[in-house]
């Protein structure tokens, strides 16, 4: 059996002002340097304004600093846009793409964040490139056909292991209170794990997260199911204690 070391992300969306961001990771940098050796890794996503403050906060810690999004491009005529480049002069070690609420608001398609995921990989980001599937989509017998397209699309050539993550959050699940089955995620990342295989070097060491209403109260039990990796929060991860207590629910 491989051994994936965990990894808890902390989403913060469109949340928090500087003083805000500083308290919660520094708090959460302290936890992280006094609990010695722990089976996880933690990583926190403010947002863009934040990213430098928190990464000058964080940076003799073992917290590490994603950012939410980028764009394909490193430079350019492109107002508004965020390059990989910018995130890792920040301090970013990681970044999320296709997140649900940008295939929605922004109207984001599997070739851009492929393209993004790309340019991220050039630049030594980590991408944690995310799928899932809507309610209805559920309902109708299509999540793990829907899922399997996105990864099909999203996912440029050249990734491995070491460079992508995979976070899996139906859609139905996000900031809504309801939480996957673990049957259900079982299923899922199983799906996503076979998925992979002749997408992605190395297929057996890629991490899948699990994000979707995930709180210190169902942590354990959805960290416990086979081949969840780690977990992608939101709104936990806006507190301390409750983030710190999904992280350390990791056994």
């Amino acid at each position: 059996m491989t051994e994936r070391r965990k990894l808890i992300a902390g989403n913060w969306k469109m949340n928090g002002l500087k003083a805000d961001g500083l308290a919660l990771a520094s708090d959460l940098a302290g936890r992280l340097k006094g609990a010695g050796a722990v089976p996880f890794d933690l990583l926190v996503c403010p947002p863009f304004p934040l990213l430098f403050p928190v990464g000058e906060a964080i940076k003799d810690s073992p917290l590490a600093l994603g950012g939410q999004d980028c764009a394909p491009k490193t430079s350019g005529a492109h107002t508004g846009d965020v390059a990989p480049t910018m995130l890792t002069d920040a301090g970013c070690r990681y970044v999320i793409l296709g997140h649900s609420e940008r295939r929605a608001d922004h109207a984001e398609a599997d070739a851009l964040i492929a393209a993004k995921a790309a340019a991220a990989h050039k630049e030594g980001l980590i991408a944690i490139v995310c799928v899932g599937e809507t309610e209805a989509q559920r309902d109708a017998g299509q999540a793990d056909a829907v899922v399997s397209g996105q990864l099909a699309g999203s996912i440029p050539a050249g990734a491995t292991a070491a460079n992508t993550v995979i976070a899996y959050e139906p859609v139905w699940a996000i900031g809504t209170g309801k939480t996957a089955t673990p049957d259900d995620v079982k299923a899922m990342h199983a799906n996503i794990r076979a998925t992979l295989d002749g997408k992605i070097a190395d297929p057996a060491k890629v991490l899948i997260l699990y994000g979707g209403s995930v709180k210190p109260g169902n942590a354990a039990e959805l960290m416990a199911v086979e081949n969840v990796d780690g977990a992608l929060v939101g709104g936990a991860a806006l507190k301390a204690d409750d983030f710190w207590a999904i992280a350390t629910s990791c056994r």
